[in-house]
């Protein structure tokens, strides 16, 4: 009976935090309206309402479509720089007081400081928000790859170069498997910070995408769809993060049955 009853409360707490958000935020529209026709369309009935009719009519959808091709691609492109990086800076201790400087001054700057130099070089459109996502995301990789070798047990290495492994060897075969939870961890980070640039990344005069849905709402005074959209935004980057812990988790079973 105490799996079910564990099973059971893993459910139902997550609700009972729901439910609190939900009459937190109609207490809030409540005292704030005072009559106001605007902040009424912000309440939960409207904008649940307009959500439905979003994702009904595939609007949302859409633009959710656009926004996850972009992210996906801008955290392969900062994974694709970020893990190589991270291993030889992790891996030559010579490389990491090199690089330490410059990599802390860049990781300070803010993506959205990028925002004109994208435009200016990448002009208009998906390229320029891919590129800040990329330059936005690639940080918790790197670093979390790079703690992740420092940390390593070195006997391993030295074990695996005793008996002829060269370095790549050593890289991809030793350091990558144990390392995974650090890699994880970066990746999730990477994946928050990649949809919260995201949206502001969206308004370089794109003409799809949530960021740009946002806008448009905005534009249209259409206020209970405005909030619609910031629900999907929080529900898309939601299922992000339960997708890359379902990728951890298997990683973790999988590890487990091999030893």
């Amino acid at each position: 009976m105490r799996p079910l009853k564990r099973k059971g409360m893993t459910v139902l707490l997550p609700c009972i935090g729901l439910a609190i958000g939900w009459g937190i935020w109609e207490m809030l529209i409540r005292i704030g309206a005072s009559g106001s026709l605007i902040a009424e369309a912000f309440a939960p009935g409207p904008s649940l309402e307009a959500l439905y009719h979003q994702i009904r009519e595939g609007v949302l959808l859409y633009h959710a479509g656009v926004s996850l091709r972009r992210v996906l691609i801008g955290l392969g492109l900062a994974a694709g720089v970020g893990m190589p990086l991270g291993l030889a800076i992790g891996y030559f201790a010579s490389l990491e007081r090199i690089t330490v400087l410059l990599f802390q001054f860049l990781r300070t700057v803010s993506p959205l400081s990028w925002m004109p130099i994208a435009v200016i070089a990448l002009g208009i459109g998906d390229r320029a928000v891919i590129f800040l996502i990329a330059i936005a995301s690639v940080w918790p990789i790197l670093l979390n790859t790079a703690s992740g070798v420092r940390h390593l047990n070195r006997s391993w290495l030295w074990l695996a170069r005793s008996v002829g492994a060269s370095t790549t060897h050593i890289l991809i075969h030793v350091a990558i498997p144990a390392i995974g939870p650090q890699l994880f961890t970066g990746l999730r980070m990477a994946v928050g910070i990649a949809w919260v640039v995201l949206v502001p990344a969206e308004m370089l005069g794109v003409s799809s995408g949530l960021g740009y849905y946002l806008l448009d709402t905005r534009d249209r005074l259409s206020y209970s769809e405005l909030m619609a959209a910031i629900l999907g935004i929080g529900v898309v980057g939601l299922l992000l993060d339960v997708g890359i812990r379902s990728l951890e988790a298997r990683w973790r079973r999988l590890r487990e049955e091999q030893s």
